[in-house]
């Protein structure tokens, strides 16, 4: 069994822009997001997933990740997927050691921006890089998953 296991913060500044080794365009959607079971259809540049996460345990959860055919994942996007569909940039952000993927979400959840580490362990060691937050690991309405059914957009000055 595949293991996923991440930290996930919200970003405050912008600096990781000029720092990042690259950046990709994201459109998902979720065929299911049940708390025990979230399966997610995923284009990432020029690369089409099918994903299937399990329940989160702390910072860890079960994942299964396959390579899809783009038009079948476009397909699925368009017929099955709730909405909002899930449209993103993402920064890859080189720093001490790690690699953090930084989530700069558009249309209905624009103006969220995610930072997310993922580590080999539960006890493995990292720096934070300045323009990080508050960590939101394990706060469901930060979860991709939920950003489809109740977009940032709707959430509540509090919330945000």
């Amino acid at each position: 069994m595949a293991t996923e296991i991440e930290h996930k913060y919200k970003v405050t500044g912008n600096e990781y822009i000029q720092g990042a080794v690259s950046s990709t365009y994201f459109r998902q959607g979720y065929l299911t997001t049940q708390k025990e079971c979230v399966v997610r259809v995923r284009i990432a540049g020029e690369r089409a997933y099918l994903t299937i996460k399990g329940e989160n345990k702390g910072a860890s959860r079960a994942e299964y990740e396959i390579e899809i055919a783009q038009d079948m994942a476009q397909s699925m996007l368009d017929t099955m997927c709730q909405s909002p569909i899930i449209e993103k940039t993402r920064y890859i952000y080189p720093y001490k050691g790690h690699t953090w993927e930084i989530d700069h979400f558009l249309g209905d959840n624009e103006g969220l921006v995610i930072a997310e580490i993922e580590l080999k362990s539960e006890e493995e060691s990292y720096e934070k890089p300045p323009f990080l937050g508050q960590n939101v690991t394990g706060i469901a309405r930060y979860y991709n998953s939920n950003l489809s059914i109740r977009p940032y957009s709707t959430w509540s000055d509090e919330e945000k």
